[in-house]
């Protein structure tokens, strides 16, 4: 074949794109583990983060979460157990995504952080930009908040983003109630614009960012609606 004809020309660039192809999927391959590894630690970073545990290095953090997550359960609606999952919290509610959410499959952590059983729930919802989500951690009184940890995709710096990045922001949410007063069948924890300093059910909307606070309000009420059996479960 002449290297100066057209069909010499097609032959080598499709043979280029094959190998180069091939380049491409080892190189995916090769580093999957180690990205789905890094995903799985953020997870486990950001659930200690919501029992207000933070500060720790990949390793301290991965050996932290097994130690204080006795189970990563699955639950319905109704707040059954699906499935039990196991100490260390990886086997059953931590591969639950958004999706699993939608579908009606409840992660809820079990955790025991000095001595004292606390349950993580996962969130999930929109802000101005796009998705966001987060962890709330439950006393065992199943109503009071120990802590909150929130993430997003696409928020504004400074304004929207705020909600992940400012945890004196996130700390607010802690000792707030999930219900008001005795009223249990509905959730009354709200990110306010104005809001009563003394308010048991409120915290603080994020300054100039009023339509992603607006939006973790939704998320909080959205999710959080969903375990109501199993937060009036004894």
């Amino acid at each position: 074949m002449k290297t100066n004809s057209n069909s010499y020309t097609i032959v080598y660039a499709a043979v280029l794109v094959v190998i180069v192809a091939f380049l491409l999927a080892f190189v995916f391959q090769a580093l999957r583990p180690a990205q789905e590894a890094n995903v799985a630690l953020d997870k486990q970073k950001q659930i200690l983060y919501s029992l207000n545990i933070r500060g720790l290095q990949d390793q301290a953090a991965a050996a932290k979460y097994k130690e204080v997550v006795t189970a990563d359960e699955i639950i319905d609606a109704n707040g059954n157990v699906v499935d039990k999952g196991s100490k260390g919290g990886t086997a059953a509610g931590f591969k639950l995504n958004s999706g699993d959410f939608k579908a009606g499959k409840l992660a809820v952590y079990v955790c025991s952080v000095n001595g004292q059983t606390k349950y993580v729930i996962p969130v999930y919802g929109m802000g101005l930009w796009g998705p966001i989500s987060g962890y709330i951690a439950l006393n065992d009184d199943k109503s009071t908040i120990y802590g909150a940890y929130f993430n997003h995709e696409s928020e504004t710096a400074g304004l929207g983003a705020e909600i992940k990045d400012n945890q004196k922001w996130q700390e607010k949410f802690q000792g707030k109630k999930l219900f008001k007063g005795d009223d249990r069948n509905a959730i009354a924890i709200s990110v306010l614009k104005k809001r009563d300093s003394n308010d048991p059910n409120s915290v603080d909307a994020v300054t100039g960012a009023t339509l992603t606070s607006n939006g973790v309000t939704d998320m909080l009420h959205d999710c959080l609606g969903q375990y109501i059996k199993f937060l009036n479960a004894k």
